[in-house]
């Protein structure tokens, strides 16, 4: 029987209890996961299992898995070039009392920690043969071809919301046509990078998406420390300064500044100024 839409609970895996979730996947992949190695995320959870592998869940509602599925980590460990963990397998279920999806994948372990949060306020001292392997990474990535679409924060991007989510935040006479599409890890942050190795994690959302998007969104986490965005931005300028590339910072920006931005953000000002300047530059063609 499915459930109305508004039975569908809240839930932040960061408070929720996982006790019987974890119990469910190590009975599925038969092995033991370290109780003190788990993370807990808002959407997901992991932990380091006995033979030496990583296990990370994570619940998603019904309505976020589309047509293409939900068989995003599989799908990207056939890709060549990528320095990622290597994909061993994964067990799908479906919650039995609310419509939603439980999925666990098990990896190898990361040759490295996180770089850090997601969003970070300090420099993490990254060396240069970090940033060549991150740059390799990227466009060996954009070098595939799928038939995926990308799906940051969970959403499908498309043209329609590209446009919708800039012209809210930055209304005014330019164009916002997408040139070209290319594979996107589409949830590239600090939290899903290693070092001192670099290695890139967290699969699950791959695909399609406008060029520049995994640039403009590390750049976005970057900016409380205006010495890493601007390394982010030298980086990956062939990204950033494209046509696509600047309506991604646009699109990066309108989540920094928009409806329920947090008035003490540290990143404010910096997307603010940087906005004003890629709308200038659409503007003049």
């Amino acid at each position: 029987m499915t459930l109305p839409v508004a039975s569908v609970r809240s839930v932040d895996l960061r408070v929720h209890p996982v006790d019987e979730i974890l119990d469910h996947v190590s009975r599925s992949f038969q092995t033991h996961l370290d109780p003190n190695s788990v993370v807990r995320k808002r959407r997901s959870v992991g932990a380091r299992t006995d033979r030496s592998t990583w296990i990370r869940v994570e619940r998603r509602l019904l309505e976020k898995i589309g047509d293409q599925g939900w068989n995003g980590t599989e799908r990207a460990a056939r890709l060549v070039g990528i320095a990622q963990p290597v994909w061993r397998g994964c067990v799908v279920w479906q919650d039995a009392d609310e419509p939603v999806m439980w999925r666990a994948d098990e990896t190898e372990l990361l040759p490295g920690s996180p770089v850090g949060a997601a969003v970070l306020s300090d420099d993490p001292g990254l060396t240069d043969t970090w940033w060549q392997a991150f740059n390799d990474t990227l466009d060996a990535l954009a070098a595939h071809h799928t038939s995926r679409t990308a799906t940051p924060d969970t959403v499908t991007i498309t043209q329609t919301l590209v446009t919708q989510a800039i012209r809210a935040a930055f209304p005014g006479d330019f164009d916002t046509t997408v040139e070209r599409w290319v594979p996107a890890h589409a949830d590239l942050n600090w939290a899903n990078m290693t070092s001192p190795a670099f290695c890139l994690f967290d699969w699950e959302d791959w695909g399609n998406a406008p060029r520049g998007l995994d640039s403009a969104t590390l750049w976005g986490s970057s900016l409380a420390v205006p010495a890493l965005a601007d390394r982010v931005l030298r980086e990956r300028r062939h990204d950033l300064e494209s046509w696509d590339g600047k309506l991604m910072t646009l699109f990066t920006c309108s989540k920094i500044l928009g409806p329920g931005a947090h008035p003490e953000d540290p990143r404010l000002e910096s997307a603010r100024r940087r906005a004003e300047q890629v709308v200038a530059e659409l503007q003049a063609g």
